[in-house]
């Protein structure tokens, strides 16, 4: 097993996040991830970098919200925004303990959070689009990451590592490969201006005039397998069902549906957890797009209940509410990026300047 977390470790430390001698680096994490903890110590510092690491504890963010108080909730540690301001890479590792740990969070609390680390955030997008910090989040697994998805640890292990390429001789070549591949639609739809994704759950046309669809290909996220923009804030229009369950925070919101005018979101509802998602919309800029998005990875075929993993699934588009990666040139400003997700592989079809290029699941150019 220390075999598959070495070259796991490689991939991230020097195809993710690319470190370089003299690079400070953190790892934020739980416990549970110590085999690939020891071995992105190794390859971090094989790499010249000078890696710390920030570790968790079971039950940590029940605690804090549990029995802290508004000010403290609401608390960014200087330490933390040192990092955020200087720091040259970010690795974020998803190793949890119990999925469901803050299904009775009160969601008023979470909004505070968020709104207390909204200028931290701003910080952190800034630095990734100018190319001065690199971050990466990716997956260790867990037994409870398994459950949730009903896999067994070992089926759920051999899912990750195969999402991620781990199965293959040389990942990063994988990697690179699915780039080039992917950088092929970025350039065509970068000569288009409106967009029009279509099928029976989703009539949403929107503008990306001026702004710019990148490719995600395992360099933010690992897995990847994505292309990406963020709309004209107020050009989005339509109606959308997303066809998967959203989660907040650990909070599932089911059969989500959306009207939007002129860039915002004015209706909503949904089959369960309305009131999570009436919080939501209560966080200012929650109401307009910051991405769009549509994935391209079908070795992932599975749904996880993980973002990570899901919004990458190939024949899936997905919108996301609030702040827009400045990247792509979109300007919408929140505490939030909140991801939702619809199936596209059933009659599904995408038209950019009225050309039909993608269907049932797949681009067609």
């Amino acid at each position: 097993m220390n075999d598959i977390y070495a070259k796991y470790a490689d991939l991230l430390v020097n195809y993710s996040l690319e470190l370089k001698k003299g690079d400070k680096f953190l790892v934020i994490a739980n416990h549970t991830a110590e085999p690939l903890l020891q071995q992105i110590h190794r390859a971090s510092l094989q790499a010249g970098a000078h890696p710390e690491f920030k570790i968790g504890f079971n039950g940590q963010q029940k605690i804090h919200y549990d029995f802290g108080s508004d000010e403290q909730i609401e608390y960014v540690s200087p330490a933390l925004k040192l990092m955020n301001d200087e720091y040259q890479g970010w690795l974020s590792i998803i190793s949890p303990f119990n999925m469901k740990e803050l299904s009775s969070v009160d969601p008023e609390k979470i909004k505070k959070q968020r709104l207390g680390r909204k200028e931290i955030n701003k910080t952190f997008m800034k630095r990734s689009a100018e190319g001065s910090m690199r971050w990466s989040l990716c997956v260790f697994p867990t037994d409870a990451a398994a459950q949730e998805c009903d896999m067994s640890l070992d089926e759920y292990r051999e899912f990750v590592f195969k999402a991620c390429f781990l199965d293959a001789d040389d990942p990063i070549a994988k990697w690179k490969e699915l780039r080039d591949s992917q950088q092929k639609i970025c350039d065509h739809l970068n000569t288009k201006n409106n967009i029009h994704y279509l099928s029976n759950d989703v009539d949403v046309a929107f503008s990306c005039e001026g702004r710019k669809w990148l490719n995600s290909a395992g360099t933010h996220n690992m897995p990847s397998g994505e292309v990406f923009s963020a709309p004209v804030e107020d050009s989005v229009n339509g109606k959308v069902r997303f066809s998967y369950p959203g989660f907040y925070m650990g909070k599932e919101i089911e059969d989500i549906q959306l009207e939007i005018k002129e860039g915002e979101v004015v209706k909503w509802q949904a089959g369960k957890g309305k009131n999570i998602l009436d919080k939501i919309f209560e966080i200012e800029g929650a109401r307009r797009f910051g991405e769009v998005a549509v994935g391209t990875n079908h070795g992932i075929d599975k749904f996880t209940k993980n973002m990570l993993f899901d919004e990458k699934i190939g024949g899936t588009i997905h919108m996301a509410v609030g702040a827009a990666y400045p990247e792509t040139g979109g300007v919408n400003e929140s505490a939030i990026h909140w991801d939702m997700l619809a199936d596209m592989r059933n009659g599904g079809q995408i038209f950019a300047d009225d050309e039909l290029i993608y269907e049932n699941g797949k681009f067609i150019i």
